[in-house]
């Protein structure tokens, strides 16, 4: 690995009852709250907070139980850290609330096309705004998805989202692109993806990558079946993402990311 900035790690924290590798653990907010102290105490930049599950066959969640979920814990964790607070949803309503009670980062799955307002709705907010790939929603995307050439349609859905966003005002400095490993993808359009990552840290928007824990890696290694039993996938990912230059990895591993990412940036230097 070349020596660039350092990549940043963001910490998933779930508040959601279905989520597909830790579901119901921090459901409870003492839990939740008790995990991100823990995260950030490993090492975590950013800690990106969900209230809605979006794993393949996830029911949608209300706006308002959402809002419930997610809200007051960014409120607690911002009453008692500076650390970089992201939320993970789709809604406009829910960013909007998130943002009030501290987060600075927009991350969202439908590249603000969730509904009509939400590219207006980033621009009034003026937070960072993540916008991702999926082909289809979360309770169909795994069902056969077809790409003639997957970095090159993944490529241009970004960059059109993007354009999108600063249109509406949003400042090109605050938008970040995500591949979207595993959403609306097979292994073979994950690994194809994962190889060419260049070509959107290229583009020149700081690029996030989310692989940490997805069942392309059980495809891998079939003896993966659990999603805690994905660690070295993920880290192997995250370590191919740092090589090829993305800003920064989303993971559940935090402290075993930032010491993998640690020796990297030593063996670049040693070289």
């Amino acid at each position: 690995m070349t020596e660039r900035t350092p990549v940043r790690v963001m910490g998933i924290l779930n508040a959601t009852p279905d989520s597909f590798s830790d579901g119901g653990r921090f459901l409870d907010p003492a839990a939740a709250l008790a995990q991100a102290r823990r995260m950030v105490a490993e090492g975590a930049d950013i800690l990106d907070i969900g209230g809605e599950s979006t794993r393949p066959g996830a029911a949608p969640v209300e706006v308002e139980a959402e809002i419930a979920r997610v809200a007051p814990l960014i409120a607690a964790i911002r009453a008692e850290s500076p650390v970089t607070l992201s939320i993970d949803t789709m809604k406009p309503q829910v960013a909007r609330a998130a943002i009030a009670a501290g987060a600075e980062i927009w991350n969202d799955v439908t590249a603000l096309t969730w509904a009509p307002e939400a590219a207006d709705v980033a621009a009034e907010l003026g937070c960072q705004v993540v916008l991702m790939h999926m082909r289809g929603e979360p309770r169909t995307m795994q069902a056969a998805p077809v790409y003639q050439d997957v970095v090159g349609e993944v490529e241009a859905f970004l960059v059109a989202r993007a354009e999108a966003a600063m249109t509406a005002g949003v400042a090109r400095a605050r938008i970040w692109l995500d591949p979207g490993i595993g959403f609306g993808k097979t292994l073979a359009h994950n690994l194809t993806l994962l190889a060419h990552l260049d070509r959107l840290v290229a583009l020149g928007f700081p690029v996030l990558l989310g692989a940490s824990r997805k069942s392309f890696l059980k495809a891998l290694d079939p003896r993966a079946a659990s999603a805690a039993d994905r660690l070295g996938g993920s880290l192997a990912a995250a370590l191919a993402g740092a090589q090829a230059g993305v800003a920064a990895v989303r993971v559940h591993d935090v402290v075993e990311t930032v010491q993998a990412l640690a020796l990297a940036r030593a063996l670049a230097q040693a070289r």
